[in-house]
């Protein structure tokens, strides 16, 4: 079913470097989503490792990391503070079974229905996203326990260690490839850190900020398996079922998206409805071990592509490395400089931010423009989900509206006196106006034939239109042929009776999504 060494162009030495880099990396996104969602430090870290190892294994895209994500933390946060942590184990099983679900009737292949200026904007407010994240650990805790900016030495002593972890992750593959830039960076900045006693905030440090505990560690022991404690009732469903739809909607929204974006970068294809099935696993899984639950991390998925993760294996090899610094080297991660991590995600942000939408603004169409800039700020100000749900609603009706003021048809009369309109553009629910207005059934002859050769009857309206189109004609009493239909076509249009003429065949045979052919 799975193969770990999925990608023979694959290295396992670049998969298992690979995997300790975006481990490291993992840790304080980890405990800072947790934060986020009110929940425990080791309640992220769970949900990392358990949602990272499944999905890697069992997904559809090998090469991309998933874990605890922000995006489904701060819809997490309002179940956790209300009815408690054990509600939430229980809203991410029930999401993992939706996502499952999801997978079994084939629902990821509507991923395709994003254009592409949703995906640049989709990738542009995520980048931003991720940058203004980071900026959190530019705040240091006053006197008083209030959160302020850094100042002075130790804003320098920041943005020092900052700019030399950036440098060496852009400087070090002309050099040697041996090795991931990124964790070279991070072990250079943390050796130089502690070999010359440099005073600036750890991971230790932020998990402590964090959890307001002086004594808090990252050493935890192995997940255990635990029935959610809810009360198995209708009022628990109705309780956690709308979390758990948000959620799962959400998580499979940024996991296919993320899916999209690695396809592009290794020039490979995963696989939409495997990543709903393998994702939903996961999560059932991580609800009954303790976890917040998760999806796809687009940040972490760059991190691992760039560092040369192609195969299962590296995701698989993250999962594994961030439980072993759980169980065995607490002590040594949280030794790690916030400042080096959050220099690797500032060339994360780099890296996925596609710098090329700012020379294609004028060579594009102003509504696609508009969506792109529309998409990244909805990213920045909601979340990803509902920046892609506006961007492609506004697509689709942008879409509409172009094809729906540009009905025409060809209009000719043959030798018999016969009058032919031979409609040049889709005929859907906004272009029956324009279609209707096109013709003139007082003062056309007796015989009028629409052929819908160079059309297509699109859905429910379009062939009420056909319906309405035929009243007319027939209150004239006058005969009105229609021809290429289809057999759906065909069969609803009743209220034209007798007088529909069909050229069965030359018909084709296409479906039309309706209401009536669905029931």
């Amino acid at each position: 079913m799975f193969e770990l060494r999925s990608n023979p162009q694959a290295s396992v030495k670049a998969d298992l470097l690979s995997g300790l880099t975006v481990a490291l990396a993992l840790v304080p996104e980890a405990v800072a989503f947790a934060f986020v969602a009110g929940v425990e430090p080791m309640v992220g870290l769970y949900a990392a490792f358990m949602i990272g190892l499944i999905t890697a294994i069992f997904g559809g895209r090998p090469g991309m990391i998933s874990g605890a994500t922000g995006a489904l933390a701060v819809v997490m946060v309002a179940l956790v503070a209300e009815h408690g942590v054990q509600y939430l184990f229980a809203t991410v099983v029930l999401m993992g079974v939706l996502q499952i679900l999801a997978g079994v009737f084939k629902l990821g292949k509507f991923i395709r229905l994003v254009p592409h200026p949703v995906m640049l904007g989709f990738v542009n407010g995520l980048a931003i996203v991720i940058f203004l994240a980071q900026l959190g650990q530019f705040k240091v805790q006053d006197a008083s326990g209030d959160w302020v900016w850094m100042q002075g030495a130790p804003l320098y002593m920041m943005l020092g260690l900052i700019a030399l972890t950036m440098a060496i992750i852009h400087f070090l593959p002309k050099l040697t490839k041996a090795i991931p830039s990124s964790l070279a960076a991070i072990v250079v900045v943390t050796a130089l850190v502690h070999g010359l006693d440099l005073q600036t905030a750890s991971v230790v440090d932020f998990v402590r900020a964090m959890t307001g505990n002086d004594a808090a560690t990252l050493e935890g022991t192995l997940p255990n398996f635990a029935i959610p404690m809810v009360p198995m009732t209708l009022d628990t469903l109705v309780i956690i079922f709308p979390y758990a739809l948000i959620l799962a909607a959400i998580g499979l929204i940024e996991s296919l998206l993320t899916l999209t974006l690695v396809d592009e970068l290794t020039q490979t294809r995963g696989k939409g409805n495997r990543e709903c099935v393998g994702q939903g696993a996961a999560n059932v899984v991580t609800g009954f071990f303790g976890g917040m639950g998760g999806c796809a991390m687009i940040g972490q998925s760059m991190i691992n592509i760039h560092s040369g993760g192609r195969s299962r294996l590296s995701g698989a090899s993250a999962a594994l490395f961030l439980l072993g610094f759980i169980l065995f080297g607490a002590s040594l991660i949280e030794m790690i400089p916030i400042a080096a991590l959050v220099g690797v995600m500032f060339i994360v942000v780099l890296g996925t931010f596609e710098w090329s939408s700012f020379r294609i603004m004028n060579k594009i169409p102003r509504s696609d423009a508009f969506v792109i800039v529309l998409v990244s700020a909805v990213t920045v100000i909601t979340d990803l989900a509902i920046a892609v749900l506006v961007g492609v609603i506004v697509s689709a009706l942008r879409f509409a509206w172009d094809h729906a003021a540009h009905m025409t048809a060809k209009i000719d009369t043959d030798e018999q006196g016969w009058k032919s309109y031979q409609p040049q553009s889709p005929l859907f629910f906004a272009s029956i106006t324009s279609f209707l207005d096109l013709f003139d059934a007082k003062n056309d002859p007796q015989d009028v034939v629409v052929d819908f050769r160079d059309s297509r009857v699109a859905d429910h309206s379009a062939l009420e239109a056909i319906d309405t189109l035929a009243e007319r004609y027939l209150r004239e009493g006058k005969r009105l042929h229609l021809r290429h239909l289809s057999p759906e076509c065909r069969q609803l249009l009743h209220k034209a009776g007798d007088l529909v003429e069909v050229n069965v065949m030359e018909d084709p045979n296409y479906k039309v999504a309706t209401d009536k052919l669905a029931g």
